[in-house]
């Protein structure tokens, strides 16, 4: 009796956010995004959608204005300690400077850390960078009062808001 073949799966492959929250919160950002949405209004829209969508204690979003970086906007009217500061400083310089995401599972092992609550205890900082231009605009940052509280899904969602968000700054 002849071997039987195997069927071959007609599974499509997994798209990243395709059905989950991650995803539509994506698809509402950039429907934002393509309809013209700028301006620090529609950052903060962005920034509540991005909280709400996670469940973040925090989300701010720093643009880049004269060698500062100044907040945007932030969510849970929680008012940061630094809403200005240069960008040389923290670790939102490290995310300038390096142009990538900077993950710190406990800030109080990080030297670089510059505390905008004192229960923070983790930190996501994401650049945004201006596509057209080749140049970061700012950072998103989210903050968390527990250790090893972001993950590679974390990183993933903050960095698709950030390829996003940038037109917004602009």
């Amino acid at each position: 009796m002849p071997a039987r073949k195997k069927a071959k799966s007609r599974r499509r492959p997994e798209t990243p956010f395709r059905h989950d929250r991650k995803g539509r919160a994506l698809q509402e950002i950039g429907a934002t995004i393509v309809a013209g949405g700028k301006g620090s209004s529609v950052v903060e829209e962005i920034a509540e959608l991005v909280q709400r969508t996670c469940k973040y204690r925090w989300v701010g979003v720093y643009k880049i204005k004269r060698n500062d970086f100044v907040i945007e906007a932030a969510t849970n009217k929680m008012k940061p300690a630094c809403p200005r500061f240069p960008v040389k400083q923290g670790l939102s310089a490290k995310a300038l400077e390096e142009r990538r995401t900077v993950m710190v599972p406990d800030v109080r092992k990080e030297p670089c850390f510059l505390p905008n609550f004192w229960s923070t205890k983790s930190e996501v900082v994401v650049p945004i960078i201006d596509d057209e231009h080749d140049r970061v605009l700012g950072v998103i940052n989210v903050e968390s009062a527990k250790v090893n509280a972001f993950d590679k899904s974390d990183r993933d969602f903050l960095e698709g808001v950030a390829r996003i968000i940038w037109r917004a700054l602009r």
